[in-house]
């Protein structure tokens, strides 16, 4: 048994059993990829797969047990490897963020420069995604930090730490007849104009929705986006009004539109901050964590990865 043969089940899985496809990942031949597993049943005297014909197609349920193990000791293997870096060196390797678009635009520039400034050699990587695609990247070991408003404190893989509250804000092009009602704007007023504003799952939405349910409302809404950039620009076109995050307007930049706050009409929303349990980070790592929140302290944060679900 070795280590490449643990990765091959592993992608195997990942791959949907697609064997060519875990070659490629694993750089080796799909005929490589099928004698590894075969090898590896072989001295565990066990079948690992489901097979139809030559064709593997699910997990046996010994495979499903081995597979639990397969992915800690390939977990530990990695966390051994951080820790000898460490001595290695400190300040040079990679560091992989995984984020939606509004938390890469408007949150983590100021962060991100300052932190390449002190560590020249480490180099940075970030996924734009979904809460969801966000989630399996960490769980995979393909992001080492997630940052997201949606859903990442709903997975028992991860654990969360509170970054930073926002409340989203109605935006409208200039001499809109709702300016005139200000803060005071009710969800009935806001609901009898077209609305645009964030895909489903995105930065919030989930807290707009149940909003407008509880109050029995059933807006318009004529178009929803991955970003606010692209919310905004479709209200500079007239059609309809924006709901977005707060941190998305900058009045000398938005000069064509307005911002009223809906802090009043929709709940405070918690940006987290995400790691997978159990997976170590290099020091550099836990110093960005400390750099976009101070009040969460390295040790915190170790404390935390070690627990159990």
């Amino acid at each position: 048994m070795n280590f490449q043969q643990l990765r091959i089940v592993r992608e195997t899985v990942r791959q949907n059993f697609n064997l060519t496809e875990v070659g490629k990942i694993v750089f080796t031949s799909q005929s490589g990829v099928s004698k590894s597993l075969k090898e590896l049943e072989d001295e565990l005297g066990i079948e690992i797969f489901e097979r139809m014909g030559k064709r593997l197609v699910s997990l046996t349920p010994a495979g499903e047990s081995l597979l639990e193990g397969i992915n800690r000791i390939l977990l530990d293997a990695h966390n051994l490897r951080v820790v000898a870096s460490q001595f290695a060196n400190k300040a040079k390797g990679n560091l992989i963020l995984a984020t939606t678009h509004a938390q890469a635009r408007y949150a983590l520039p100021q962060y991100l420069q300052t932190f390449k400034q002190d560590y020249p050699d480490v180099h940075l990587t970030i996924y734009e995604s979904s809460p969801r695609e966000i989630s399996r990247l960490l769980i995979e070991g393909e992001a080492d930090i997630g940052i997201a408003t949606e859903g990442l404190h709903l997975i028992d893989e991860l654990i969360t730490f509170p970054w930073y509250d926002w409340h989203h804000n109605i935006l409208a092009p200039l001499n809109h007849p709702i300016l005139d009602l200000g803060e005071t704007i009710t969800l009935e007023e806001l609901s009898e104009y077209p609305l645009i504003t964030y895909h489903a799952g995105l930065a919030g939405r989930s807290g707009v929705d149940a909003a407008f349910e509880k109050a029995g409302l059933s807006p318009d809404f004529v178009l929803t986006a991955l970003d606010a950039d692209v919310i905004k620009t479709y209200v500079e076109h007239g059609l309809g009004l924006g709901i977005a995050g707060s941190f998305s307007y900058n009045p000398e930049r938005d000069s064509q539109l307005k911002s009223i706050s809906a802090a009043h009409l929709f709940n405070m929303n918690t940006t987290r901050i995400a790691l997978k349990r159990g997976h170590h980070l290099r020091d550099f790592a836990y110093d960005f964590i400390e750099r976009i929140s101070p009040k969460l302290t390295r040790e915190d944060v170790i404390a935390q990865l070690v627990l159990p679900n």
